[in-house]
């Protein structure tokens, strides 16, 4: 065997590696390979595939015609002409399909879940999701994967007008039900501590859920005990909650400083409960950029996930 064909071999890929790198599901790349003639040229044993470098080049042209609205026919075509050098979409008159999402230094998985976003393939935005949870944990999939492509849809869809709406909504629903489907039902968690569970809310006005959803996925991963209230909390029924649960923290979430309202917050902390003479108060977290620059005594302001646990966390290690 040549020195060249060694060195192919040792960086060929199998169908599910393939399907995570571009961002689409193993069941797309067989059907565009027998609809269009885009599978590997060499199989191992006759019937595994395995995608040499050359194979890879093809598939990311298809994969970048296709997210700029050329038919998958048309763009099978000049992939396979073009054999992986840089080409131009063809221009399509009237197209408003969405284009690659300006993602910069992120994770290999970023540039995945951009593509399949873009493409509105849900089945591949579920994958690629659960696989980022599974391989790194809550926090970092969030973090690092996420966060950057919700990021990127944010920036695209602000730059374009009405455009990019429908893939925001797609990957934000996903992302929603990847952290769902991650969390332990609140059920497990009864009696876990007594001190109180982490209650995590919006403040009132406040839409915005995925960074607590987020928190509470992370929180669970640890098995810690926890109450979502979710978006847009009246400040009544935060007091209301306080006053029932006794809960050993409250997150506050606001993402812009519209929202953001130090008065509530410091009517939070302020609510006691328990018998005379050993009332207790929780901690209130703030969590989220609308706080920026507030500057509370008693009131912590994570920057990221990963600190918001080991805050929380930190909580009930120290209980006796």
């Amino acid at each position: 065997m040549s020195e060249s064909h060694i060195g192919s071999a040792a960086v060929s890929l199998t169908t599910g590696a393939l399907a995570r790198r571009l961002g689409v599901s193993p069941t797309t790349l067989r059907s565009w390979d027998r609809r269009y003639g885009l599978g590997p040229a060499v199989r191992a044993d006759g019937r595994h595939r395995r995608w040499a470098p050359e194979d890879v080049a093809v598939l990311e042209t298809m994969c970048r015609l296709t997210s700029s609205g050329v038919p998958p026919a048309e763009a099978a075509r000049a992939a396979k002409e073009t054999s992986g050098q840089a080409m131009d979409p063809p221009v399509r008159r009237g197209s408003r399909a969405a284009g690659p999402l300006p993602l910069g230094d992120v994770r290999q998985e970023c540039r995945g879940l951009a593509r399949a976003a873009v493409r509105l393939d849900a089945p591949a935005v579920e994958h690629q999701l659960a696989t980022a949870v599974e391989r790194y944990g809550i926090a970092v999939a969030w973090q690092e994967v996420m966060v950057p492509t919700l990021h990127a849809v944010g920036r695209k869809w602000e730059s374009s007008g009405d455009r990019y709406v429908e893939v925001e909504h797609l990957l934000s629903w996903h992302v929603s039900t990847t952290l769902r489907r991650c969390t332990r039902p609140p059920e497990r968690h009864l009696g876990a501590s007594p001190t109180g569970p982490v209650v995590l809310a919006c403040v009132p006005g406040e839409q915005h859920t995925l960074p607590i959803e987020a928190l509470n996925a992370g929180l669970g991963e640890l098995g810690l005990p926890t109450r979502m209230f979710g978006a847009a909390v009246p400040a009544q029924a935060l007091t209301a909650v306080v006053r029932r649960l006794g809960p050993a923290a409250v997150v506050l979430w606001a993402q812009s400083r519209s929202t953001a309202d130090l008065p509530l917050a410091r009517h939070v902390v302020a609510t006691r409960w328990g018998v005379k003479g050993a009332r207790r108060q929780p901690l209130v977290v703030l969590g989220g950029p609308g706080w920026s620059g507030a500057r509370v005594r008693g009131m912590p302001r994570p920057t990221n996930l990963g600190d918001a646990v080991e805050i929380l966390a930190g909580m009930y290690a120290a209980e006796p």
